[in-house]
């Protein structure tokens, strides 16, 4: 691993976003912007129950730099610019005995590494309102999407074209070959899902955004994980004065050599948030109609309503709903200050029929017999509480405090863990704007 001095140098660098609109040409430099977040991050997990690890808990303190460089675009028909991240983390605190929390990665005797370093870069092609990118970069879409969950985001390696030719409507494609975990220094050709991983080949998706700037909109995706599944995605939701209304459908089948066993998954979620003042009320369902859970590759790309801090209720056959309430203490007289607390509850779940020798009842060579994922009447429930402050002028502008707590218990059914999570993240970013 190279010096944590080298990264410092090259920090000033940034990352290709899939969501990008192209804009009106200023130039290379002219149109180019820098940022630099500061993140420090304190992760506790107390189990309630056995680890996997066995471990009766983990704990690990870091401190993050995530650099961003974004240029502009070069005069002409066709432009061209450049887009770069570089990444640094520290570790504060974390000993063999309470390692593995996911905000440091590892070395071949379980400890914490006391620093780690990555960067990457995407090279992008605009005309008109089209922009293809190549390289390393994050990416946003309901069928593929990197997660930013703990001290270093997730990027993917590969090919993004974005295209808001037709107003009302944005166009997204990729194909992408390569994955950088969170806790990863460099991309490998792997995609590790919620239980199909495969290192064949590597993702495609298709999709457009509906009516972007229009209180009705929708979205439509399909993708494909090689040889394993393709994955359809339907959205449509609801904008109005103090009313969300969102709905959303995945459907999940098996491909090809179906590296991941038999997969004829259904899964969607119906959710309605209503604002008064500072108050917001939210109420969800969820359900997964399916021998085998609701899969995914990426750490975010999953857009059912329950899907939330720790547990995404995607089990085989899962009903789920959930209650939230919203706080905006600015109406109080404290503004940039926010709570949010939310529970759910999950159900019904029979992962005894997963097909044989897939990823959800693979066979077991210990005990000699195929040995499921989940069991029958599988159950559990989350409840979390977020407080967070952002600070809204001064030197310090846009400083953010945040302190979340996570419960989850679960019956042995549904095999998840029984814990207590405490995150503290504190965020500062320096924005340089155009250079």
């Amino acid at each position: 691993m190279l010096k944590a001095s080298f990264w410092l140098s090259v920090l000033f660098t940034g990352t290709a976003l899939a969501d990008e609109t192209p804009a009106t040409s200023q130039g290379f430099v002219q149109g180019a912007k820098l940022e630099v977040l500061s993140r420090n991050f304190f992760l506790n997990s107390d189990y309630r129950s056995p680890s996997p690890a066995g471990k009766n808990y983990k704990q690990e303190w870091a401190q993050g730099f995530i650099g961003a460089f974004e240029s502009g675009f070069t005069a002409g028909t066709i432009g061209f610019g450049v887009d770069s991240h570089a990444f640094l983390g520290l570790k504060l605190d974390g000993g063999k005995g309470h390692s593995g929390t996911g905000l440091l990665p590892l070395d071949s005797d379980g400890r914490s590494e006391d620093n780690y370093s990555s960067a990457g870069g995407a090279l992008k092609i605009r005309a008109s309102r089209t922009t293809l990118a190549f390289g390393e970069m994050t990416v946003e879409t309901p069928v593929f999407d990197t997660a930013d969950k703990r001290l270093q985001p997730e990027y993917a390696t590969g090919f993004l074209l974005n295209s808001s030719e037709i107003d009302n409507v944005k166009l997204a494609a990729g194909h992408f070959t390569a994955f950088k975990n969170q806790d990863n220094t460099s991309s490998k050709g792997n995609f590790y899902g919620y239980g199909a991983n495969t290192e064949a080949g590597g993702i495609t998706f298709l999709g457009a955004d509906l009516f972007t700037h229009s209180p009705v909109g929708g979205a439509l995706y399909a993708s494909e994980l090689s040889d394993t599944w393709r994955q359809y995605y339907a959205n449509l939701h609801l904008k109005q004065s103090g009313v969300f209304l969102d709905a959303n459908l995945y459907r999940t089948q098996d491909t090809g050599k179906a590296l991941a066993g038999a997969i004829d998954n259904a899964a969607y979620s119906l959710s309605g948030k209503y604002t008064v003042d500072a108050h917001a009320f939210t109420l969800a369902w969820q359900r997964i109609n399916s021998d085998t859970p609701f899969d995914f590759v990426g750490g975010d790309s999953i857009y059912l309503a329950n899907s939330i801090k720790y547990a995404d209720f995607n089990g085989a056959h899962e009903r789920s709903w959930q209650a939230r309430y919203d706080l905006d203490l600015g109406a109080y007289g404290i503004p940039g200050l926010s709570f949010m607390t939310r529970y759910v509850r999950g159900s019904a779940i029979d992962g005894t029929r997963a097909p044989k020798g897939g990823a959800y009842n693979p066979f077991d060579q210990t005990v000699g017999e195929y040995v499921p994922q989940q069991g029958d009447g599988g159950r559990h429930w989350e409840r979390d509480i977020d407080v967070r402050y952002i600070v809204q002028s001064g030197a310090a502008k846009g400083l953010s405090v945040q302190l979340s707590h996570v419960s989850h218990r679960a019956n042995t059914a549904q095999a998840g863990d029984d814990i207590d999570r405490v995150y503290v993240v504190i965020q500062y970013p320096l924005t340089f704007g155009q250079l």
